[in-house]
């Protein structure tokens, strides 16, 4: 698989990177842990040598799963693009949001980019994925207890030290990443982009083309919408944040449908699935240099690469891309 220039960083990135939230889980073990294993060696197997993750996905066993995954790989054979600024041992940083984990046991969540937080983590992520330095480090959501300024400065810190190669940012807007600019040179900003959600198209990514970042997409299937597989009236399992969101009511799944029927021809045409059309389409659109796509085993790992088995003529992605720029929400109904 072709390498992308992450920026102006020295770092490499694959334009599909695999999204190791999935397998983090709260708690993994025994079969679970096997697969999760097996699911990053295909990756790798497959070509996508990039693997995203950050210590909140499982508290820490995202990144111990990767370790594992990689022992006895020649470091520099992939990429490891890890985040930075969550927090959920101490009360210490901005409230995010409350959960619990599969013990039931409750927990809150803070956003802390502190320098001696960010310096205590580096060390904690280096240990658990069995490594020496990070080749992206990102923080993974604006922290508005810390100035970004101190933030960024910790990054430069760890970067003359060797263990950490570029800096990047998530969820970042324009006015926080012209912020962190004045301190550190960005490497990217990770941010949710899909066919249908498309805002970062207006300043983000212009912001990013002209700063030369790259943008690493999240989210691209639009958490399963995309695949074409939820339909109206689907039942979300108790807990799934997709239940009342307002692009799984039932109107915006039915114009989620009519879309993917307007572009399906094109996938069949090429023996391609819908979310396979969809990938390669976000992979190639202005200013991405990197696609983030999670899986739970090495069979989703090998579907999402086929993906990059096929090429879109001009006009396909014009299609695509015209009947993209037909869709829009519903919009939101005001109580």
């Amino acid at each position: 698989m072709e390498l992308r220039k992450l920026g102006e960083s020295e770092v490499m990135v694959t334009p599909m990177a695999f999204g190791a939230w999935a397998i983090g889980g709260w708690m993994w073990g025994g079969a679970e842990e096997k697969e999760a294993i097996e699911a990053i060696k295909a990756a790798v197997t497959a070509g996508i040598t990039t693997i995203d993750m950050a210590p909140v996905y499982g508290f820490g066993r995202s990144e111990e799963l990767v370790g594992k995954a990689m022992s006895g790989m020649a470091r520099e054979s992939y990429q490891i693009l890890t985040k930075f600024g969550m927090n959920w041992q101490s009360e210490e940083g901005k409230y995010f949001f409350d959960s619990v984990d599969n013990d039931g046991n409750p927990f809150k969540m803070y956003k802390w980019a502190s320098k001696q937080k960010i310096m205590q983590e580096c060390e904690d992520s280096l240990r658990r994925l069995k490594t020496d330095y990070i080749d992206l480090y990102q923080i993974h959501w604006p922290d508005s207890t810390t100035p970004i300024s101190e933030t960024f400065e910790a990054v430069q810190r760890l970067i003359e030290q060797g263990k950490v190669r570029a800096a990047g940012v998530c969820n970042y807007n324009v006015r926080q990443v012209d912020e962190a600019l004045k301190t550190i040179k960005l490497a990217s900003n990770q941010v949710p982009y899909s066919m249908i959600n498309r805002d970062i198209e207006m300043n983000v990514v212009p912001q990013a083309i002209e700063h030369n970042m790259g943008i690493i997409a999240y989210s691209p299937l639009q958490r399963g919408l995309l695949t074409g597989k939820i339909k109206p009236g689907h039942q979300f399992n108790e807990g799934d944040t997709r239940e009342g969101n307002r692009f799984y009511t039932d109107e915006n799944i039915e114009r989620t449908r009519k879309l993917l029927e307007k572009i399906t021809p094109i996938a069949e045409q090429h023996d391609a699935t819908i979310a396979q059309l969809v990938i390669n389409w976000t992979i190639h659109r202005p200013g991405v240099a990197c696609v983030l796509v999670g899986a739970r085993d090495a069979k989703q790992v090998n579907d999402n690469a086929q993906c990059m088995s096929f090429s879109l003529t001009e006009g396909e992605m014009n299609q695509v891309t015209n009947a993209a720029d037909e869709f829009s929400l519903a919009e939101e109904k005001v109580l």
